[in-house]
């Protein structure tokens, strides 16, 4: 057996014990969990972009929501010399997988200070720096319109001014909760999209979809301006619902 078989016979295990945790964790919660599958890797190579295109500068990074992190594995690889990665997980299982893996990352030998993971939510994140770039994997539609207006507030007070945050979304999944789901959980999903869409508004600089996924999402880019004040009180976005 060759090399190459060998190391593809283990990225495949890895897979499919990702997929397996995620179905199991979502079982305990689909709220925090958020998915039934892990990021494909076209999704993961959009929501690091940001980082590969800052070039060789330093940079300093937050990932929140990583999960089992199969976009921590994208964003590694482009982190540039000197930069700092903060990793936010609020499950306690996937924070210990996350540690693992930066443990055991071989481009980060030697290098583990540079990469820290915290068990915590991300509202009460508080490392003390600004951010460059900010990518997020939390279910904003499994959560109420304050909390993602908090959250969405949250990465912008932490983002540098011209630092970038993006964030996926599924398609469809309005539709599927008015098939599945109560009129109160329905009502409270289209509320959250709404809050989103103030925000996509007033700070949105792309859109991809990722057909490549499991389901189909959409890649948000949002830049906090040079100049323009962060949002401080909920409710500020026009017409959100509460």
């Amino acid at each position: 057996m060759d090399e190459w078989t060998t190391s593809h016979d283990r990225v495949l295990a890895q897979r499919n014990a990702e997929g397996w945790m995620f179905l199991i964790e979502a079982a305990r919660d689909l709220r925090t969990t958020g998915a039934l599958a892990p990021s494909s890797k076209a999704l993961a190579r959009l929501l690091t972009d940001p980082v590969r295109e800052h070039g060789i500068r330093p940079l300093n990074v937050l990932e929140a929501g990583a999960g089992t992190g199969s976009v921590t594995r994208a964003l590694i690889p482009r982190l540039s010399p000197g930069s700092r990665l903060d990793i936010v997980e609020a499950n306690p299982r996937f924070a210990s997988q996350l540690r693992h893996l930066v443990r055991t990352h071989p481009q980060l030998a030697g290098q583990n200070e540079r990469v820290h993971v915290h068990h915590t939510l991300v509202e009460q994140l508080d490392t003390g720096r600004p951010y460059d770039v900010i990518v997020s994997g939390l279910p904003f539609t499994n959560f109420t319109p304050a909390q993602v207006e908090t959250i969405m507030n949250r990465y912008l007070e932490m983002l540098h001014p011209g630092g970038t945050l993006t964030y996926f979304a599924y398609r469809g999944t309005r539709y599927a909760r008015a098939l599945t789901s109560s009129r109160a959980q329905f009502r409270r999903h289209r509320a959250v999209e709404e809050v989103l869409a103030g925000y996509q508004h007033r700070y949105a600089t792309g859109r991809w979809t990722v057909w490549a996924n499991l389901p189909p999402a959409d890649v948000w880019q949002l830049r906090r301006p040079l100049d323009a004040p962060v949002p401080a009180e909920p409710g500020v976005l026009a017409g959100v619902a509460r």
